[in-house]
């Protein structure tokens, strides 16, 4: 009888051949050997520094905050008014970046919302970051938005209790009487009314309707029930450069209009004279309180990185004089907190990098030393293309070897860029503004010196690391296409 096995034989080299009785899940296992270290498990076995690293983050708003009494109380004085049902003055805020302003603005937020809730009284606040919602329809649209989505919190609670209503009348038609409805059909008509009104609030998108359309759907969805609104603007000069003052002037005079609810602005701004370019009657309304923040100096700001430190890292992970120095360089910095805290945090993540136990002198000096060259890459990097090449001009010549380089040199290495990359040649004066501009920014050291006869002259030197900034600006696409400059670095020394 034929054999009815159809399947070809094994050919000679089969990859399942000697491999007979052998499980391979079990060859699997065995190849992943307990001994062998995997990428993470280096850098897991050390033991960690921070305790909670969130504590040091610009984000993070703490429940204490040191030096700033004055004015987290001037706040409260101010805001109080919104617990009584009343609308509070608007209020500006003024500072340098790092000043506390918005964590003790958000402090004071929080504090008013929990006391809001203890009391029963009906009061909210809104953030709204105008570095990132920088126009007039989105600030509208975030807080319409916003204010339609705790609407139908609301009305959804207030559905549930209504239907507990009604289903205990239903079973005890007597417990009508201490209501406030006369029948349960009259229950019934008002969860129907709160349920149209949830459907009929519809979402405002973030691009396409016309911005008196979003700005009334935002007024309908503030006044749709008695509530305190107060509307903090962080960074509230960017929406002014940007956008103008429309939208302060419609947040600002929409209470003689609203029923229900009253609106209350908070701004805060590093830019003391912002209010320089309003219209007179916004600036007259919005700024009907002012408080200055003013920078901390080396004493405060170690105060409040220890205040941190306590909760930020394991016990002894610190070394003394850690924090001083972290406070030390923060305060050349006009007292700026924030810089202070992203120090000590950056400080903690290297020594964690480096497995140490303990944060030493040397990581807050590796950590200033990476935080400074962060901020020159951002900088460098966001230059217009005229000012990239003006300063790739300089990295040229230094590179080459040229010392106490003069403006001229840099306008002549800066006309061949220019040919080079098919970019419009600007005037020796201009060149010389953008060098100026460079100056201000801290990329390069522009010096006046005299010539005697011949006049004077900027001598121009780079302040930042050569290899790095010229990484970066290799990187733009346009300047990365520029292979060598030797060969007309001598002619621009002639030509000059």
């Amino acid at each position: 009888m034929p054999n009815e096995n159809t399947d070809p034989p094994d050919e000679p080299g089969d990859a399942t051949s000697g491999f007979e009785g052998v499980d391979l899940d079990d060859v699997v296992l065995d190849d992943a050997d307990e001994g062998n270290q995997g990428l993470f498990d280096d850098l897991l076995s050390g033991e960690p520094i921070f305790e909670n690293k969130e504590v040091l983050r610009p984000s993070y708003t703490p429940h204490e905050l040191p030096h700033r009494k004055e004015q987290i109380n001037r706040m409260a004085t101010i805001l109080v008014a919104a617990l009584r049902g009343e609308t509070p003055s608007n209020i500006l805020i003024y500072g340098k970046t790092g000043t506390g302003k918005t964590a003790s603005a958000k402090f004071v937020s929080q504090e008013l919302e929990r006391t809001s809730l203890k009391y029963e009284v009906p009061c909210e606040v809104e953030y709204i970051n105008c570095e990132v919602t920088d126009t007039q329809y989105r600030v509208l649209a975030q807080l319409a938005n916003k204010f339609i989505e705790n609407n139908h919190v609301a009305i959804e609670e207030r559905v549930e209790e209504l239907e507990d209503i009604r289903d205990s009348t239903a079973a005890e038609p007597a417990q009508i009487a201490n209501t406030e409805f006369s029948s349960v059909e009259e229950i019934d008509e008002r969860i129907g009314e709160l349920e149209a009104d949830a459907e009929e609030m519809e979402a405002v998108p973030m691009t396409g309707w016309p911005t008196d359309r979003v700005y009334n759907t935002f007024f309908e969805a503030v006044d749709y029930r008695e509530r305190v609104v107060v509307i903090m603007l962080d960074e509230i000069d960017k929406l002014v450069e940007k956008s103008g003052d429309d939208t302060l002037y419609n947040l600002s005079r929409m209470n003689s209009e609203l029923e229900n609810s009253r609106v209350s602005i908070m701004g805060i701004s590093n830019d003391l004279k912002f209010t320089d370019f309003l219209d007179p009657r916004v600036k007259s309304s919005l700024g009907e309180e002012e408080i200055v923040f003013p920078p901390y100096d080396a004493n405060q700001l170690r105060d409040i990185l220890q205040h941190r430190a306590d909760v930020a890292f394991k016990p002894d992970a610190l070394s003394d004089d850690v924090i001083p120095l972290c406070a030390a360089f923060a305060a050349q910095e006009h007292g700026d907190a924030r810089r202070a805290l992203d120090l000590l945090r950056t400080a903690g993540e290297l020594a964690e990098r480096d497995q140490e136990e303990r944060i030493e002198e040397v990581h807050v000096r590796k950590a200033q030393d990476k935080i400074e060259l962060d901020r020159v890459v951002e900088v460098v990097r966001t230059l217009p293309t005229q000012s990239k090449l003006v300063l790739f001009s300089t990295i040229s010549l230094e590179k080459n070897g040229v010392r106490n380089i003069n403006t001229g040199e840099v306008y002549n290495v800066y006309k061949h860029l220019c040919d080079e990359i098919d970019a419009d040649i600007l005037t020796q004066r201009r060149v010389t503004d953008l060098i100026s501009e460079l100056d201000m920014l801290g990329i390069v050291n522009a010096v006046v010196v005299s010539k005697g006869r011949y006049g004077r002259t900027k001598e121009i030197s780079l302040s930042v690391p050569i290899d790095e900034t010229e990484a970066v600006l290799r990187s733009d696409s346009r300047l990365g296409d520029i292979d060598d400059t030797q060969p007309f670095m001598q002619q621009a020394r002639f030509d000059n």
